[in-house]
């Protein structure tokens, strides 16, 4: 069975990425960007507004254009579609909500000392949307 997912790429004005940590599987403890499951009746967009706001309190303004998407296992066989998107948000301090343990801005370079998702730093590099990394926004 394939899942739709997306998930939101978001960058404050000091070119830090906002992550949360996973409080529910898959990836209890792990950090991602915000983003889960694509209701019934979403679209891309719709589910990407909710998710941010569910997650972590701040309200997208904007969302851009497809970043990149990826196919990752869960259990029981399912397959996770994780289409993921450049978005903008209102001003303010994001708060930890719905399944996100914990929620924060992460400058690029301190991407490599956190613990993760599978293949989220690979991915976000293949895409070109990290500031300062080669191919990143500048």
């Amino acid at each position: 069975m394939r899942v739709n997912c997306v998930g939101a790429i978001i960058f404050d004005a000091s070119d830090r990425l906002l992550l949360i940590r996973r409080g529910r599987p898959p990836g209890v403890g792990l950090w991602s960007v915000p983003g889960g499951r694509v209701e019934p009746g979403e679209t891309d967009a719709i589910a990407v507004r909710r998710e941010v706001l569910e997650e972590t309190g701040l309200r997208v303004l904007e969302v851009g254009r497809l970043a990149g998407a990826v196919d990752r296992p869960g259990p029981g066989g399912i397959t996770y579609v994780i289409r993921d998107y450049l978005a903008g948000v209102s001003p303010g301090a994001p708060v930890a909500g719905d399944d996100a343990a914990d929620v924060r801005w992460c400058d690029v370079t301190e991407l490599e000392c956190l613990p993760l998702s599978e293949g989220l730093l690979e991915s976000l590099t293949d895409w070109g949307v990290l500031p300062g990394r080669a191919g990143g926004v500048v």
